[in-house]
């Protein structure tokens, strides 16, 4: 959810985005002078030594000597133990794992990122993931934003520390040269600095969200009681549409992403759905706040929207019971808020229609001489 992420994981989105971007315009050709072997796979054998490696693939494997950059979005992105990339890797993947020699930087989004213990990053390890694991060598800083990150017995940092995470493992024969740094705030988790980034975190999402909420108020009044409406009238209904809009779209993107043609229109859609899922998250927040005040017998837009941003913020945050509400209220506001575009999008539609067909009518019953 958006507007919950904190700098550092915002600065992962946004860089993982523009790797996809910049990558998106030259790898037609690029995938097609680099691809090794099967199609929709690039490897570099262990006997091949190449220059830049730009591809977008269903995996990416350096098993030789890159002399310059590996830059990809695939699958898959390995660099295998007798791998070596001679400049930096800089990629978007489903799993990224690194076994091998990278002299240069790594940066990577990737909804899962491996670092073993044989590995060696002579610069520094910058990489957003789901799930970060890291128990190689790294030369210089380390950034990581993910889910989980877990620190091996291993792992060497020669520089900072910097991480982002629910869950923090680290191994009691893992060394870091530098500061251990979380959420851009120097100091340990359970002090004092940890306690006061939770709190501007926190405070920062619930401000974000009534800032888009007066913002969707002000600017879609009608459709904006329309989206409370269908929530508070058919909440199963809603929920099950909100449910297959937050599962179906991911999956048509990464249907469109398969296609060389279609990467630039899925970055685009990838962008424009998490716009739609926080505004959907902010919608149902609103509804849980008209719902409120509807059951004390009152009606009032900008109190509602502020009851039910805060009410929201408040109950999640109770464990575990916090995040099913959370989803749900989500869940509904969502799919409120794409029935209501599907309706007006059939409204526009069907007046379209209406409008082109009125000539030839025109024209038929028009008297003949």
């Amino acid at each position: 959810m958006l507007p919950r992420t904190s700098p550092v994981g915002r600065r992962h989105l946004v860089r993982c985005l523009v790797v996809l971007l910049v990558l998106s315009a030259p790898v037609g050709i690029a995938a097609a002078e680099s691809v090794r072997g099967a199609a929709g796979t690039v490897v570099v054998g262990a006997d091949e030594t190449v220059g830049d490696v730009e591809a977008v693939a269903g995996t990416i494997v350096i098993r030789g000597t890159v002399t310059g950059d590996v830059a990809g979005t695939a699958g898959t992105i390995h660099v295998t133990e007798s791998g070596r990339v001679g400049g930096s890797v800089e990629a978007a993947a489903g799993t990224v794992r690194i076994d091998g020699t990278v002299d240069g930087s790594v940066n990577v989004g990737a909804g899962s990122l491996d670092v073993t213990e044989t590995a060696r990053i002579g610069g520094d390890l910058d990489a957003g993931a789901g799930y970060a694991s890291i128990d190689g060598r790294i030369g210089g800083d380390v950034s990581v934003g993910a889910e989980t990150v877990v620190l091996g017995p291993n792992a060497r940092v020669a520089g900072d520390f910097e991480y982002d995470a629910e869950t923090l493992t680290r191994d009691p024969g893992a060394t870091v040269g530098g500061a251990v740094v979380e959420n851009g705030t120097r100091g340990s988790a359970s002090g004092g600095s940890g306690v006061l980034g939770s709190v501007v975190g926190a405070v920062y999402e619930l401000l974000a969200n009534l800032l888009l909420g007066v913002i969707l108020l002000l600017a879609f009044p009608d459709f904006s009681a329309g989206v409370a409406s269908r929530v508070g009238a058919a909440p199963l209904r809603t929920g099950g549409a909100g449910l297959l809009t937050l599962v179906g779209v991911p999956l048509v993107l990464l249907l469109v992403a398969v296609t060389l043609v279609g990467l630039p229109l899925a970055v685009v859609g990838a962008v424009a759905f998490a716009g739609l899922v926080w505004a959907g998250l902010v919608y149902g927040q609103y509804a849980v706040g008209v719902r409120m005040l509807s059951a004390v017998g009152r009606e009032h837009r900008w109190l509602a929207l502020v009851v039910g941003v805060g009410g929201v913020a408040v109950l999640g945050a109770v464990p575990v019971l916090g995040g099913l509400l959370e989803l749900g209220v989500l869940l509904l506001g969502l799919g409120a808020l794409a029935v209501g575009i599907r309706q007006a999008y059939r409204r526009h539609r069907g007046g379209r229609t209406e409008r082109q067909a009125a000539p030839d009518e025109g024209f038929e019953d028009a008297p003949t001489t």
